[in-house]
């Protein structure tokens, strides 16, 4: 380990109980064990990479990008997720010069071939096409390196949707029939406020207001805030909820969340044994559901969920389940007519 002080800007990361170490931060991660030859060696080609004239090189746009302000704003969990991607990518398409990505019709079937190693599991594939199209975006603006984006028009693979998915009442009422009162607590806020699990678990009850629930949300790295009126609902299932921690969600010891996935993941096993297509996430879209039908404005939606501005009737869309909405146009209609 003594090694590992003597290199000067060595990046340590913790997850999952594993440690990792990169060259700097942002930077490739390294192989082997701190101190070994096969790490000092790892380290040396890392900075020897970065020290030779690579500017014509693919793998100095990932550079570029991993040092943007558009990368380090990205979510904890979403940067963890793309960092491997990026590590996948860099050792692909490295080597290839700059200049070769904006020849679109002779990068694109590379870029073809490379996603079908990935064919037999659309979403991955749709995932990774998704982190390769970020970086020569950024590659196009603002660094002005390629004329276009050659990953553009490229259709996605995966072509399940989850815009009708939504967990009803009497989905809900099946999976308390079998769960413990602390996994029904963190179902029912879910349903009735729309907060991913992430912030659903760190709500803390010094977030509850007298008329609101205000908390920031992680998914924008706490630059936005979900306000969440309290109807009357919403009031029943916080009262309900014993208060026996600083924060809302407990687990049955009385203590913060920890392993709910898992906890949640049995309790719906035991609820459909023979499987079932619903996700937690999905539960925003029941949430969604209740704003929408209630008269709600998509912009109020929006603010109320934590939501961009931008394309909230495209988000509505994938959430809002397609009959609710139908409903409530015929309700408009009709009340038009009156």
């Amino acid at each position: 380990m003594a090694t590992t002080i003597e290199i000067r800007g060595l990046h340590k990361v913790k997850s999952k109980g594993r440690t990792y170490y990169y060259a700097w931060r942002g930077g490739p991660r390294l192989t082997g064990e701190p101190g070994t030859p096969e790490f000092m060696a790892s380290y040396n080609e890392a900075v020897a990479n970065r020290s030779a004239s690579d500017k014509s090189l693919f793998r100095s746009l990932i550079a570029h990008y991993r040092a943007s302000d558009d990368y380090r704003r990205l979510a904890p969990s979403t940067k963890k997720q793309w960092a491997r991607w990026l590590d996948q990518i860099g050792k692909h398409f490295g080597e290839l010069s700059v200049a070769q990505f904006g020849r679109t019709e002779r990068i694109r079937p590379v870029i073809l071939k490379w996603r079908s190693a990935y064919a037999d599991k659309p979403r991955t594939a749709d995932y990774a096409m998704q982190v390769l199209s970020r970086v020569l975006s950024y590659a196009v603006d603002p660094l002005g390196v390629l004329p276009s984006n050659p990953c553009e028009g490229i259709r996605r693979l995966y072509s399940g949707s989850r815009a009708s998915i939504i967990w009803t009442d009497a989905d809900i009422a099946q999976i308390k029939e079998v769960c413990s009162p602390e996994i029904a607590f963190v179902v029912d806020l879910a349903a009735h406020t729309g907060l991913r699990l992430g912030d659903l678990l760190r709500l803390s009850w010094s977030h509850v207001g007298e008329d609101a629930i205000i908390i920031t949300t992680g998914k924008s790295s706490h630059k936005r805030e979900a306000i969440i009126p309290i109807y009357d609902e919403l009031r029943t299932v916080l009262d309900r909820i014993p208060r026996r921690s600083p924060v809302v969600l407990t687990n049955s010891r009385g203590r913060p969340w920890a392993g709910f996935n898992a906890s949640f993941a049995k309790a719906k096993q035991k609820a459909w044994p023979q499987g079932k297509d619903l996700h937690f996430h999905d539960l925003r879209g029941t949430a969604a559901t209740k704003f929408y039908v209630a008269g709600l404005s998509e912009r109020e939606i929006a603010e109320i969920m934590g939501w961009e501005e931008e394309g909230v009737a495209r988000i509505i869309r994938r959430y809002v389940d397609r009959q609710a909405a139908i409903k409530e146009r015929i309700r408009k209609l009709n009340k038009s007519e009156e």
